[in-house]
């Protein structure tokens, strides 16, 4: 999910809250604060506490809670994780560091992410997200790492099936989440287990169908949907990004303001062909 702003560009747990309270009356399994699309890299520590605890307070304690606590070096990532685990968050959400692209080897993730998990009070998702990053977390350090009790999963935003495959083999007893809607079908057909997705946000009724429809085998159906949930993917997250995504949430009603500078809302023109995209999909829907 987003992370809202008010009109002085802080953080709002109202918008926050009256969000939250649409999510967990929708059939989504669970809720992740402080993603890539969480703007998380805009907010300083005592924020990113202020929304997980904001959070915990309106999802049920029997829905998860994720909360992205990556960071560059490895002692602030064990300090946002065990921060997240006293506020309620049921897991952690780790991303790759990736400062120092260049000297990012396998053995520096590992030893990363062996001392997050050693240390962290609830179970950690690693996660890679190329595009954003600069570095990747390959599938023999994956294998490595799907070694450790506490590590429960992976979410690869990547979108590439046969890097999702190749995951798939290197760590069949990791729960593989994919983090692209515009591939969704195809990661799950390539061993992803479920998804974590900002247009679930947007979409959360079409993406969980599209999860049961594929996983109950009814294939046509799902690539039905998929391939009209495609095009909207694609606008309002890989073309319009942050901004996009908080564009379609404040047309679907959500009121969950604009992006933090640097980044800038869509222009009137952009709002209304999200709009408008938005309204052809439920239309069809219904």
């Amino acid at each position: 999910m987003p992370t809202p702003f008010d009109a002085h560009g802080d953080v709002d747990p109202r918008r926050l809250s009256r969000a939250l309270a649409r999510w967990v009356s929708s059939p989504l399994t669970g809720i992740v604060v402080l993603g890539s699309n969480g703007e998380a890299a805009f907010l300083d520590e005592a924020e990113s506490d202020r929304v997980i605890d904001t959070a915990r307070s309106i999802v049920p304690a029997d829905r998860p809670l994720i909360a992205g606590t990556g960071r560059e070096s490895t002692r602030a990532a064990i300090d946002a994780t065990r921060r997240a685990a006293r506020l309620g968050a049921a897991a952690v959400l780790v991303r790759t560091p990736g400062f120092f692209k260049a000297h990012m080897t396998s053995e520096l993730f590992v030893r990363h992410y062996t001392a997050v998990a050693d240390q962290s009070p609830v179970p950690v998702i690693l996660y890679n997200f190329t595009a954003v990053t600069g570095v990747t977390l390959g599938a023999d350090a994956v294998s490595q790492l799907a070694a450790h009790p506490n590590i429960i999963g992976m979410k690869e935003s990547g979108g590439d099936a046969a890097r999702m495959r190749e995951l798939a083999a290197a760590a069949p007893t990791l729960a593989l989440l994919a983090g692209s809607a515009t591939t969704f079908l195809s990661s799950l057909e390539a061993g992803a287990s479920g998804g974590i997705l900002v247009l679930s946000a947007i979409l959360p009724g079409a993406c969980v169908r599209l999860f049961d429809l594929a996983r109950a085998g009814r294939m046509d159906e799902a690539k039905a949907l998929q391939d009209r949930l495609t095009p909207i993917s694609q606008l309002v997250g890989a073309k319009y990004g942050v901004a996009g995504v908080k564009a379609a949430l404040n047309a679907a009603g959500y009121d969950i303001g604009d992006p933090r500078a640097p980044l800038a809302p869509v222009s009137a023109a952009v709002h209304e062909t999200i709009h408008k995209t938005l309204a052809a999909f439920e239309e069809v829907a219904a």
